[in-house]
């Protein structure tokens, strides 16, 4: 009978724990879904409640509850057996899913910053300097909130406090090497908050970078994602793009101006050709009327260089408009001009003042004596041939 009185005594406070835990679940479970229901109703009149409310839904789930048991288990007797193992494990789950809370509610923020200004429109140049530095920025915070979150969850154990002291004791080679090791990570947060704020990249932005073309697909705490044209991916760390060169061709505009490059013969009209360049290019929707130019830029011993130089809206149409004109100006010299394509010349005179050097005192008829007769006309002389007229002799 003692002994059934010592185990209930032992027992009846965890009966309580467990009753006063249900009812407080059930309380927050009630309180969570009146919040989710009058949040719901006030999502379609703001632009800001509707994203967060979608990203902090399930860590909210999650955290009325906890929160209640874990004030329940510190009012709890102390001197109960296991009791002060279930209150950390509890304050590592509040802080947990706290933390959680946070990002989510940061990462939902960020969603409607990026959609008051939708970036699948034509000119999207603010839409896009805003989508960079808010993700940029949104990501710097998220990583802090879990440096935050994980640094306090581990302060909750009596060891790692220990070992921190023990540390900071210490200082002095660890807090070298801490600092060398961190030095990329430190390197790639300040560049991302540096071309967050400054933008010498931003999303969908075309770039070279290393010989490759591609647009910029994603840009994260630690490298950006470039998508090349061949649907590769390039990934460059954040502290490069602050370190080296490179080209982006939309930096204040997506205009450009592309150049075609034809080699022809120097008998070629350029005046037809100008002509008939600048009746394709208006006839094609991929010109934005700015510039159209044909110029002779260069010379060589055989050929001419004709150069032509175009505009458009973006890169991509500039180099549809540019192999347009390729295929349109192949084919009308071919169609117009074939005799004007780039040749070879071979001088004839060449060969006879060779044999001049060659045979010097054999005599030889002249020039006009030399050629073959032509295909239509007999030989003069021979019978059924027309009459020639006479030349004055040779001396």
């Amino acid at each position: 009978m003692n002994q059934l009185m010592r185990d209930w005594n032992e027992l009846s406070p965890w009966v309580a724990i467990a009753v006063a835990s249900v009812v407080g679940v059930l309380l927050a479970w009630v309180v969570y879904r009146v919040i989710d229901k009058v949040v719901q109703r006030l999502a379609p009149r703001t632009r800001f409640i509707g994203p967060v409310t979608r990203a902090a839904r399930r860590p909210a789930a999650w955290f009325l509850p906890l929160l209640v048991l874990n004030v329940v288990v510190q009012n709890a007797p102390d001197d109960l057996r296991g009791i002060g193992s279930l209150r950390q494990a509890l304050t590592v789950a509040v802080i947990g899913v706290a933390t959680w809370l946070l990002v989510r509610i940061v990462s939902g923020l960020g969603d409607a910053v990026v959609a008051l200004k939708p970036i699948d429109v034509a000119d999207n140049l603010m839409a896009r300097r805003l989508a960079t530095q808010t993700k940029v920025v949104t990501r710097t915070v998220m990583s802090l909130l879990t440096l935050i979150g994980l640094a306090m969850a581990l302060m909750t154990f009596p060891s790692v406090r220990q070992i921190g002291a023990g540390l900071l004791a210490s200082a002095g080679v660890a807090g070298i090497a801490a600092g060398l090791a961190a030095r990329p990570i430190l390197g790639n947060l300040l560049a991302g908050l540096q071309i967050a704020f400054t933008q010498p990249i931003r999303l969908d932005d075309v770039v070279i970078v290393q010989g490759e073309w591609g647009r910029v697909e994603e840009i994260t705490g630690t490298y950006v994602v470039l998508k090349i044209w061949d649907e590769r991916r390039l990934i460059v760390p954040l502290q490069w793009w602050i370190e080296n060169p490179f080209q982006n061709w939309t930096r204040n505009s997506a205009q450009i101006m592309g150049t075609v490059m034809v080699w022809l013969d120097y008998r070629t009209p350029v005046a037809p050709l100008r002509e008939a360049v600048e009746r394709i290019v208006k006839a094609s929707p991929l010109w934005d009327g700015r510039v159209c130019v044909i110029q002779v830029t260069d010379f060589t011993e055989r050929t001419m260089q004709i150069r032509v130089l175009v505009s458009s809206a973006d890169s991509g149409k500039n180099f549809d408009l540019r192999c347009l004109i390729r295929e349109e100006i192949m084919a009308l010299m071919q169609r117009d001009y074939p005799d004007y394509l780039p040749r070879e010349r071979i001088e004839v005179d060449s060969l006879a003042a060779a044999q001049d050097r060659t045979e010097p005192d054999v005599p030889r008829a002249p020039v006009e004596q030399q050629r073959s007769p032509t295909p239509e006309l007999e030989q003069p002389g021979t019978p059924g041939a027309p009459p020639q007229p006479s030349r004055p002799a040779t001396p």
